[in-house]
């Protein structure tokens, strides 16, 4: 088995596997103010939260060009590869995942498997990782969907936003709309459920949002039974997630703990100075 690893640019990568010969990525659109910009291509972090600040117009994201996506396995065809395991954002936050299923017979020669991730992000990227380590020890497709499945059963997060309105805006949180109507000074924990971002629990202040996530997130450390890690995940917000680690590692002095950030796709969904806390098992 000569096997490829595809993903889209919302996972983020570990620095070691970021220039793998067996990894390729697919960009995934932002439009802002009416231009369009494929993500760690045309724009990185940084700059677009800089943009967003400024921006006349709600940010927007798209789906990959299915033609672009298509030539793009039909090139690791030509290169040799007889297997694609192709993982992506979340089904409940794209659309993606369910084109992909559709395609998977349109390149004769090549097994393509799309493969939900259900979450984004630095967990998505750990699934990445794990993928092509596994290619390398010599596994078979079946073992490496089967690590997979279980990292995906084992991954929690929580996040933790200033503002709800790009999520309701964009369709991506569910009850939102009711859920801003009864705000107020409530800070929401959010979280993933069957790959939606839903409400978790209403907290009163920001301070106790972070307080209670740091205790869920211990809570699934032991229901997860399993060597795991954890990450802090920011939408340009580095000083809170460096103190926000701080804590988590006070709290849990032996848990393996990781910053990153959300790249513009995901930004757009949870607005500056979101910050996540996930727990993915290994």
């Amino acid at each position: 088995m000569k096997l490829a690893v595809v993903t889209d640019s919302t996972a983020y990568l570990p620095e070691r596997i970021k220039n793998h010969e067996d990894l390729f990525i697919i960009p995934i659109p932002v439009i802002l103010d009416g231009k369009v910009y494929n993500e760690g291509i045309d724009i990185e972090a940084d700059e677009y939260y800089a943009l967003l600040k400024n921006s006349k117009e709600f940010p927007t994201t798209s789906q990959p060009v299915l033609g672009e996506v298509l030539a793009l396995y039909e090139s690791l065809k030509d290169r040799g590869y007889d297997t694609i395991i192709s993982i992506h954002l979340s089904s409940g936050i794209s659309g993606f995942i369910g084109t992909l299923y559709g395609i998977t017979d349109e390149i004769e020669g090549v097994q393509i498997i799309p493969y939900d991730s259900k979450i984004t992000s630095m967990p998505m990227g750990h699934m990445v990782e794990t993928a092509l380590d596994l290619s390398s020890q010599g596994k078979t497709v079946e073992e490496i969907i089967s690590h997979l499945d279980t990292i995906r059963d084992n991954t929690y997060a929580y996040l933790i936003v200033d503002d709800l309105n790009n999520l309701v805006r964009g369709g991506r949180l569910t009850n939102g709309a009711a859920l801003i109507g009864g705000l107020l000074k409530i800070k929401p924990i959010l979280t993933f459920d069957q790959g939606k971002i839903v409400l978790y629990e209403r907290i009163r202040s920001s301070k106790k949002a972070f307080n209670r996530a740091e205790d869920i997130i211990g809570q699934r450390e032991q229901e997860i039974a399993l060597p795991v890690k954890f990450y802090v995940i920011h939408a340009n917000n580095l000083e809170v997630a460096k103190e926000e680690k701080a804590k988590l590692q006070a709290k849990y002095p032996n848990a393996e703990i990781e910053i990153g950030h959300f790249g513009p796709v995901i930004g757009s969904h949870l607005g500056e100075k979101a910050i996540g806390i996930a727990i993915s098992a290994q």
